[in-house]
């Protein structure tokens, strides 16, 4: 029998998985039982023309006023509007996203809303989900394929619209950092239906001429619709293939294009992008300062390791000058002098005393009583010898008799003079024992007047005490 389960069980194993599985999740649908509850909180229903889908929107979640969409991020020029949380009606057709859970009181699954937007932006929302994921396939997105710009480059190449904002405020940035750049500005529409083809070809003309070592893409802020040229595949396609690396600089800091994501780095205005180019000059100005430091810091150090060398090569110069040379020689001179002097008259009293005692020894040793002497040890030497040499023959024979006995009683083929035999294994080793062989194992049995090849057919232990 299957597992039964209690309804908190299966509850808590829905909620598990349908939270696991949609973390994040975009609805479209039309917005029914729209309830505002005291709290702030909304609660309504998505349907279309099959389902119906429960939603909650929490009042922290809500916008009361905004002054740029949350979903395109389009700054609204004539000023704040009221959030969609207080003009959303039913009837209105809205995409929500958030994350479902499961409220386990009622059993039932909500989406509980963290963005919403009118339907209407939400197409092209969708257009630039579908070319996003189509790229990303084709790895325009790809990390590894995106090159770091050039430190100061010295020609930069900006595609943008040459009278509008942009193009100012980037040669404004440009005009204040740096040590100075040439700046090439390939003019194309940045809005409407032909500005995606002007853009895309004003980027390959910049890789045909050659000139530049950075293209800076570039286009002031504006709605979705504004911006959408640098959400086209063909603009997308020519950064992608561009063999110059390509920073873009389009809207604000909310907005993201396609142009974004392919560029090799993304600034977040145009303003940033002039900013990325070109260090501040304060900041080159603090760094040539602290090079300077830095050598002038090195020369001290150098400074002093070239006096201290300069000293100590002074030094060793004086120790081998010819003059301190011939000093050291006088000095060495005078001492060997004196311990010439000190030791010949060392050898002379050594020497007289020597000669003193050997003539002493000399008459002590061969006077006429110590020849007397000498004879008389010399005859009970000669006698001792002659005794002791006898006695040593007399021992030597004993001892090699009986190593001869010894040596005839070890004799391994005495035994078989006596009818005893040897067995060798085949390894050539004694057998000694029953458990050094089993049955038909070959042995080889040396007798007194040959050897016997034999191969073993049983074996019997012999039990202790018995023969």
């Amino acid at each position: 029998m299957s597992r039964i389960y209690t309804v908190r069980e299966l509850t808590e194993s829905v909620k598990r998985t349908l939270e696991g599985t949609y973390p994040f999740v975009w609805v479209r649908g039309q917005v029914t039982n729209l309830t505002r509850a005291g709290s702030g909180h909304m609660y309504f229903s998505l349907r279309d023309a099959d389902a119906l889908l429960g939603c909650v929107w929490f009042r922290g979640n809500q916008r009361g006023e905004e002054s740029f969409d949350p979903l395109t991020g389009e700054v609204y020029e004539e000023g704040p509007r009221p959030g969609l949380a207080q003009t959303m009606r039913e009837g209105m057709e809205m995409m929500c996203a958030g994350r479902l859970n499961v409220y386990p009181p009622r059993g039932s699954y909500q989406l509980v809303v963290e963005v919403a937007q009118e339907a209407g932006l939400g197409r092209l929302f969708l257009e630039f989900e579908a070319l996003k994921r189509s790229l990303a396939e084709k790895g325009y997105f790809d990390a590894q394929r995106k090159r770091p710009l050039p430190y100061h480059p010295a020609r930069v190449a900006v595609v943008t619209a040459p009278t509008g904002a942009a193009i100012r405020d980037f040669l404004r940035i440009a005009g204040e950092r740096g040590w100075g750049a040439s700046i090439r500005v390939y003019p194309a529409l940045v809005q409407g239906d032909a500005a995606p083809e002007q853009v895309a070809r004003a980027i390959q003309q910049v890789n045909e001429h050659g000139w530049a070592d950075v293209i800076a893409l570039i286009r002031g802020g504006g709605s979705l619709e504004d911006l959408w040229t640098f959400n086209d595949e063909r603009v997308a396609s020519a950064i992608f293939s561009s063999r110059v690396p390509v920073i873009s600089g389009v809207g604000h800091e909310v907005d993201v294009t396609i142009a974004d994501l392919v560029a090799d780095v993304r600034a977040a205005t145009p303003t940033h992008a002039a900013q990325m180019l070109w260090p501040e000059r304060a900041v080159l100005a603090q760094s040539v300062d602290e090079l300077q430091m830095r050598l002038v810091r090195r020369w001290e150090s150098t400074m002093r390791e070239r006096e201290a060398t300069v000293a100590a090569l002074g030094r060793g110069l004086a120790w081998l000058s010819p003059a301190e040379r011939l000093r050291r020689l006088d000095e060495r001179l005078a001492e060997f002098t004196g311990r010439l002097e000190r030791g010949v008259q060392g050898v002379f009293v050594r020497a007289d005393g020597r000669v003193q005692a050997v003539a002493a020894r000399l008459k002590a040793a061969f006077g006429p009583q110590v020849a007397e002497q000498g004879q008389a040890r010399v005859d009970a030497l000669g006698e001792r010898l002659h005794r002791a040499a006898a006695m040593k023959i007399f021992k030597g024979e004993q001892v090699f008799e009986r190593l001869a006995v010894q040596l005839a009683a070890l004799d391994p083929m005495r035994p078989l003079e006596r009818g005893y035999s040897l067995v060798r294994k085949r390894d050539g080793t004694f057998l000694r024992s029953v458990e050094e062989v089993l049955p038909g194992d070959g042995v080889t049995i040396a007798v007194r007047d040959g050897v016997v090849q034999a191969d073993v057919t049983g074996l019997a232990r012999r039990e202790k005490g018995k023969e």
